[in-house]
Formats: C-alpha cells, structure tokens, sequence
C-alpha cells in the first residue's frame, strides 16, 4: 500500500468531519476537442463538464505578488480521488464565493499537486 493509498482516505476523513461545513461544491467546463472552421469562426468542440468539492481559502499575504497571484484570488484544495476530470489552467469553475457566500463564475489560473497525488490547489480568480 502506497503513500497516496494511505493519505486519501484520512484527509477524506477531514473533508467529511472537520471540514464538513467548509466543504464547498464547485463545477468545472472546458470546451473539449473538436474541430475549428477559421471561416465561419465556429468550433465543434463540446462543453465538457467536471464536478468535485473542496475547501475555499484566500492565499496568504507573502504568496501574493500581483502579478501571478492577487489579492483577489481563491484558493480551492480538493482531493484528486473526488474530481470527475482533472482542473487545468483556462477552465471555468463554478463555486461559493467566500465573501457573499453566493455562486461565482472563476478562472482556472494554475493548478499546483502535491508529490503523492492526493490534493489539488487550484488557484481562482473571478471573471
């Protein structure tokens, strides 16, 4: 049994107790492979859409440069065992704001995992 065997199911644990109340939903979309006519500008793509849950969070104060990261920014961790598809930079999500509580469209500026695989932090920015 690996690391990442051992790990999932204890922070699974945390997400369901001690964060129970901290969990937020979100909904991720990309627009998937398809085929692009540069005459009538349109793609065949189709909306691919994932789902999961995790913590919101602000970055902290000595993360933010204002550059790549800014104040407004959210930070999403959730456990890569929970996600339909994997997060990645230019997608959409769909979660809680932490301020007003009510549902927030953001961009997917980088995702960063750790070495076992086992969470995600997805950095949010409001669009």
């Amino acid at each position: 049994m690996g690391i990442r065997d051992t790990m999932q199911p204890s922070f699974g644990n945390l997400f369901d107790t001690a964060f129970a109340e901290l969990m937020t939903p979100f909904t991720g979309s990309y627009l998937g492979p398809g085929v692009y006519d540069p005459v009538s500008e349109v793609a065949t793509g189709q909306t691919v859409t994932y789902t999961g849950r995790g913590v919101s969070t602000k970055f902290k104060r000595d993360q933010i440069d204002n550059d790549r990261i800014l104040a407004t920014d959210t930070l999403l961790i959730v456990l890569t065992n929970e996600l339909t598809d994997i997060p990645q930079a230019g997608h959409d999500v769909v979660a809680r704001d932490l301020g007003t509580g009510l549902s927030t469209k953001y961009r997917v500026e980088g995702v960063v995992t750790d070495p076992a695989r086992v969470h995600f932090q997805i950095q949010l920015r409001a669009t």
